[in-house]
């Protein structure tokens, strides 16, 4: 996966393993383009990807929309940026910055955001979760679809938050895809069906905007 969203993964996951008890799950991280290609080789039964609104999907996958929200500004709770109602282009400029290594869909949104400007300073990382972290020690601001950071156990323990961008939005979408050809574990297809049903979930009862002052 490259979508790190771990209030949907984890209760998707102890669902499953109480249900299917003898099947192993293995979870791992990687850039889109890793996961299509080992989709389409076999190497992985599901994948779980963020696109931006308009982004063509690749041939050869189904996709099934799971959430659907904008990119936030992911700040330290006790962070200045936190007591503003938004977070603008040059708050960002003025801001140590987080960003996604070339690969990631946030990394795609955050250049085109910036037009080619430069922050104070940037680090450069693998995936939302370690933005988290380093936000939660920190080390600067990042870019994160909301719902990668609504109900994070970063986010309820009350170290990071985040805040809209003073931008016109864009829809972040959250899909979990399968390969078209060959038949599809059946322990495959129960994990799709249970991650369908936890995103439900996880809109009815995760409310992204709550954190907005």
């Amino acid at each position: 996966m490259n979508a790190a969203t771990v209030p949907l993964l984890v209760p998707t996951i102890r669902e499953f393993r109480a249900a299917h008890p003898e099947t192993q799950i293995e979870v791992i991280g990687a850039q889109q383009a890793d996961i299509h290609r080992e989709l389409l080789e076999g190497g992985l039964d599901l994948g779980l990807v963020n696109y931006l609104q308009g982004d063509d999907k690749p041939p050869g996958l189904h996709s099934t929309e799971l959430l659907r929200g904008r990119p936030v500004a992911c700040v330290r709770a006790d962070s200045p940026l936190a007591a503003r109602r938004t977070v603008s282009v040059a708050d960002l400029l003025a801001q140590p910055l987080i960003v996604m290594r070339s690969g990631y869909v946030m990394h795609r949104y955050v250049h085109r955001l910036l037009e080619g400007r430069s922050p104070t300073f940037s680090y450069s990382t693998d995936g939302a979760e370690m933005g988290k972290l380093m936000v939660a020690e920190g080390l600067g601001t990042t870019i994160l679809p909301d719902f990668s950071v609504t109900g994070d156990p970063l986010e309820r323990s009350g170290l990071i938050t985040y805040r809209p961008l003073a931008v016109p939005d864009t829809a972040v979408l959250l899909v979990i895809q399968r390969p078209l050809s060959g038949p599809t574990p059946r322990a495959a297809r129960a994990l799709h069906e249970i991650f369908v049903k936890s995103a439900a979930t996880y809109q009815q009862t995760t409310a992204p905007g709550r954190n907005e002052p």
